[in-house]
Order: C-alpha cells, then sequence, then structure tokens
C-alpha cells in the first residue's frame, strides 16, 4: 500500500489516504512514530491497525454506546465519521458484541416501549428503518410490543392540541389532518376519528 495523501484533520490529527482507498486518521506524533510518508509504501499498516486503530475504535465505540444505546448501523456511521478503518470497526464491533453490549433486536423492543404512547405504528418504523435496523428486527418488535389503539392516540393528540371538530373552520381540520398525517397516522384512521 502506498500513501498517497497526509491531510490535516485538527491541530492535532491527520487523516492518511491510501492507494486501495483505505483511509484512517492518527494523531501527527504518530505520523512520526510509525515513519508514514506521502508517495512511499507502507509495510507496517497491520502494526498500526493492531497497536492503535484497534484499540482505539473499541474505546471509541465503548464511549459511544456508554452515552445512549444504539444500533450496529449507528455505530458503523459514527466510526467511519472519526476516520476508522473498515478493520477497526469490523473488530470494535465485534468486541462490544461479544459482551451484548449492542443487540438491534433489544434495541427495537426498548424503541417501540419508549414511544408506542405518543407514535403511530408508521411513524415508530420510519424512525426505525431510519436508525438502520433491518425489516425482521422491526417487525418482531412492533408485533411483539406496539399495543396502542391508534384511534385513542389521535385522540389524545387532538385533545393536547384544542382542536373541536365542531367548531373548527375548514383551515383548522386540514391543518389537523396534516399534524396527524405528518405524525404517521393512517388517512382512513384519522377520518373515523376527525368525522
Amino acid at each position: 500500500m502506498i500513501v498517497i495523501d497526509i491531510t490535516e484533520c485538527t491541530k492535532t490529527k491527520v487523516k492518511v489516504r491510501l492507494d486501495n482507498r483505505e483511509d484512517f486518521q492518527l494523531y501527527k506524533r504518530e505520523i512520526v512514530k510509525y515513519g508514514i510518508e506521502v508517495d512511499k509504501e507502507l509495510n507496517n499498516y497491520d502494526v498500526i491497525l493492531r497497536e492503535t486503530l484497534i484499540p482505539r475504535a473499541k474505546k471509541r465505540t465503548m464511549h459511544l454506546i456508554g452515552q445512549m444505546d444504539r444500533t450496529k448501523s449507528d455505530i458503523i456511521k459514527k466510526l467511519k465519521q472519526n476516520g476508522y478503518p473498515d478493520a477497526a470497526i469490523e473488530e470494535a464491533l465485534a468486541y462490544v458484541e461479544s459482551y451484548n453490549y449492542v443487540n438491534d433486536l433489544r434495541y427495537a423492543y426498548m424503541y417501540v416501549r419508549t414511544y408506542r404512547d405518543s407514535r403511530s405504528r408508521n411513524r415508530i418504523m420510519q424512525d426505525m428503518y431510519r436508525k438502520g435496523l433491518d425489516t425482521d428486527t422491526i417487525n418482531s418488535a412492533i408485533e411483539s410490543e406496539y399495543t396502542t389503539d391508534e384511534a385513542d392516540l389521535i385522540r389524545r393528540h387532538i385533545d393536547k392540541r384544542g382542536y373541536n371538530s365542531s367548531s373548527a373552520s375548514n383551515r383548522d381540520r386540514d391543518k389537523m389532518y396534516r399534524y396527524l398525517l405528518g405524525k404517521g397516522f393512517d388517512l382512513d384512521t384519522i377520518r373515523s376519528v376527525i368525522e
């Protein structure tokens, strides 16, 4: 592997780009320690990975999950943003999964339990898709944990906003429809509650 570029990221960190499209970040002092130079062969990549990048990725992952429960997809995204190569990310994920610190199914169940009394089924599903959860995991969590009557949930949203269908203007009614549709509720269910 040839080093094709070394770019400063912060006052103390640099990004090293290799000819195989692999990028990683190191502290400036580590560039000197490992003898990394532009247009030179990088013969000690495995050593850098084992000694520096993998332990650092594991530590960063532990920090991320210490703040809040996260999905595998979220951790991968965060580690990529922090400049870790794929091999270090895989090792860090394997490490936290071995202790069951990261479990997408557990995350999905917890997510549904947390939001089932305030969000529609569709909205919860969309949120979990955005978090990188797979369809089977989402469906399993929804089927098991989503026990909310959506018509009742719509009524609570309507009451909270002070909407009265008998005295509401067409503009107010349209506004309420848009609000509830934006919350992910089904049009037929909204209509049955409002009308």
